[in-house]
């Protein structure tokens, strides 16, 4: 039986997290954790070596879906990745800070 899929709900990321955003540019532009790591899903591969695996690695999209296949292939490949349960709409529900680099309002896209 597989292991369970390591997660945590947004409300309990630690502030001072290393957060992985798998979000397209777009959701990104929107609005984003403060201090999150933009690499959208598809550039993970590629880019795998810019997320460090000395550090627990948070991962987070809009719901939860995208970051559960991130965090299962980074756990998969030697990091220690843990799902942001419920993605950026659960963020924003529980009050966390969102910013966009334009300054505009942040919202979930």
């Amino acid at each position: 039986m597989p292991e369970a899929l390591p997660e945590v709900p947004a409300a309990e990321v630690p502030d001072e997290a290393w957060l992985l955003d798998v979000r397209e540019d777009d959701e990104w532009s929107a609005g984003h954790a403060p201090k999150a790591r933009h690499i959208p899903l598809g550039q993970l591969g590629s880019r795998a070596a810019e997320v460090p695996q000395d550090a627990e690695i948070y991962v987070i999209c809009r719901s939860g879906h995208r970051s559960a296949r991130a965090t299962e292939a980074l756990n998969g490949a030697g990091w220690h990745a843990v799902n942001v349960a419920g993605g950026m709409q659960d963020w924003a529900a529980s009050g966390r800070p969102m910013v966009t680099d334009s300054g505009a309002e942040p919202f979930v896209a």
